[in-house]
C-alpha cells in the first residue's frame, strides 16, 4: 500500500531511493537533480484532491484553480468543478469540537461566541443556491496585463449551501444602530506563517449581510464542507466578489465604519471612480478607487465545448448559465455572425435569489465552415454584456464580455 502523504510540507525523506519509495514511481530526469535538493512532494491531495484532472492550476502558493468553462455544465456545481480562490494557507489543525465563532465589533450590544454545535442547534437552517465569483474572474482578457492570477472564465460556480443566516445570529447579539459595515475573520495563515497577519478579512455593508441569502455554512451540496472550500465554517455571500465569502470563519465584526481589514485597501477588489487608460499608473487611494459591489451580468456557454464539429444540416443544441449579481437576467441572446443578428433562447428563473439562471437553445448553420457562437445576457434593469473587454482596470476585474466559442460545420 502507498504510504500516507502529508500534504503540508516539503519532503523529508533524505535520499533519492526514500523519495521513491514515497512516490511509487520513477522519477523523471533524476540524474538531473541538484546536490541537496528535495523536491516537493506531489500529493496532490492538496487543492487537487477529488477535483476533475482538467482544471487548471493557477498557482499553488497560495491554491488558485480554475475550471474549464465546459465543466461548468452541471446546474448545480459539483465539487470537484468548483474554482478555488485562496490568499492564505490551508489551517494545519482544525479541531470542530473547539472550532468557535466570535461575533464583535463596535456596533454590536455585547460580543458572543458561537460553537459550531451552538449555531447548528438554536438558529433555523436554511438551503440556497448562490453564485460565487472571482471578482477577476475574465482577468486574462485584459490587455495590458493587469496584476493577479490570470483567469480565464471558469473562477464562478453555483452551489448549493446550507447553514444559518447571518441576520439571525445578529439578532440574537444585538445591533446597534450606527452599523455600517460586517468584516469576517478566518484562520487560514498568511504567506509569511506570521500568526499576527490575516491574510484576508474583507466585509460588505451591514445591509448586504442582512440579506436572507447571506448564510454561515457548514454544507455543500448535501455534504460536509471540504477543506479546501472552508471547512468546517464559511460565509456565503451570493452576488458580490467571491472574496467576501470567507472560508474557515472565525470571526464577523460589525462595525460603525467600512470595514478596513487586509485585502481592502489598495485596489484590492476596487474599480477606478472614472475610466483610466489601459496600463495607467492609479493612485490606490478611495479618492480614486470604488469597493467592487454587485457583480455585472454575464453568461457562459456550457455545451457545446468550443471547437465542437458538426455535420452539415445539424441542428446544435447549445446550454448555459446567466447570472447578474444582486439581479436577476431577464434575456439571453446567441449570435453565429458576431453581433449583426442575435436569437433570442429559452432562459429558466433562478432556484432562489443570487442563484444562476440556466437557458438553453438550439441552432442551425446555413453552410459549411467556421462560425463562432457569442452569447449574451441583459440582466433585470437593461444592462447587457459587452461584445468586446470593458474598461481597463488596474486590478482586472469585471471582465463580463461576451463569451463565446467555435463550431465547425463540414
Amino acid at each position: 500500500m502507498r504510504p500516507a502523504l502529508n500534504r503540508r510540507v516539503f519532503l523529508k525523506h533524505s535520499g533519492m531511493a526514500a523519495i521513491g519509495t514515497v512516490i511509487s514511481s520513477n522519477i523523471a530526469f533524476a540524474n538531473k537533480i541538484p546536490d541537496n535538493y528535495l523536491p516537493r512532494l506531489l500529493d496532490e491531495g492538496d487543492a487537487l484532491k477529488g477535483k476533475s484532472t482538467e482544471m487548471i492550476v493557477q498557482g499553488d502558493k497560495p491554491w488558485n484553480v480554475e475550471s474549464p468553462v465546459h465543466l461548468l455544465d452541471d446546474k448545480i456545481t459539483p465539487v470537484e468543478k468548483m474554482f478555488i480562490r485562496n490568499n492564505g494557507l490551508v489551517p494545519e489543525k482544525i479541531d470542530t469540537n473547539t472550532w468557535t465563532l466570535t461575533i464583535d465589533g463596535e456596533s454590536v450590544n455585547e460580543s458572543k461566541t458561537y460553537t459550531l454545535a451552538d449555531l447548528k442547534k438554536r438558529f433555523k437552517h436554511y438551503t440556497y443556491q448562490l453564485v460565487l465569483e472571482c471578482g477577476g474572474n475574465g482577468r486574462s482578457g485584459f490587455q495590458p496585463q493587469a496584476s493577479g492570477n490570470q483567469w480565464g472564465q471558469g473562477a464562478v460556480h453555483c452551489a448549493s449551501w446550507t447553514g444559518v443566516r447571518l441576520k439571525d445570529v445578529l439578532a440574537e447579539v444585538g445591533v446597534k444602530g450606527d452599523a455600517v459595515y460586517i468584516g469576517y475573520h478566518s484562520k487560514d495563515l498568511h504567506l509569511s506563517k506570521d500568526p499576527k497577519k490575516e491574510s484576508i478579512s474583507r466585509g460588505v455593508p451591514i445591509a448586504k449581510a442582512m440579506e436572507d441569502e447571506t448564510l454561515l455554512a457548514w454544507e455543500l451540496n448535501g455534504k460536509q464542507l471540504p477543506e479546501f472550500h472552508g471547512y468546517p465554517l464559511r460565509l456565503v455571500i451570493g452576488g458580490w466578489p467571491a472574496s467576501v465569502s470567507g472560508k474557515w470563519l472565525s470571526g464577523i465584526s460589525v462595525r460603525n465604519k467600512v470595514h478596513d481589514g487586509a485585502k481592502m485597501d489598495g485596489h484590492s477588489y476596487k474599480m477606478p471612480k472614472n475610466p483610466v487608460a489601459p496600463g495607467e499608473d492609479v493612485p490606490q487611494t478611495d479618492q480614486y478607487f470604488k469597493i467592487i459591489e454587485s457583480m455585472p451580468v454575464k453568461s457562459l456557454i456550457t455545451y457545446p465545448k468550443s471547437g465542437a464539429m458538426i455535420a452539415p444540416e445539424t441542428e446544435l443544441a447549445l446550454r448555459g448559465h446567466a447570472w447578474a449579481g444582486d439581479l436577476a437576467v431577464k434575456k439571453i441572446e446567441v449570435s453565429i455572425d458576431y453581433g449583426a443578428t442575435w436569437k433570442e433562447c429559452k432562459l429558466e428563473a433562478p432556484a432562489n435569489r443570487l442563484a444562476w439562471q440556466h437557458w438553453n437553445t438550439k441552432m442551425k448553420f446555413p453552410a459549411k465552415g467556421y462560425y463562432e457562437v457569442w452569447v449574451r445576457a441583459t440582466d433585470a434593469k437593461g444592462n447587457a454584456q459587452p461584445m468586446v473587454t470593458p474598461a481597463w482596470n488596474p486590478g482586472g476585474y469585471l471582465n463580463n464580455s461576451c463569451e463565446r466559442i467555435a463550431v465547425k460545420v463540414g
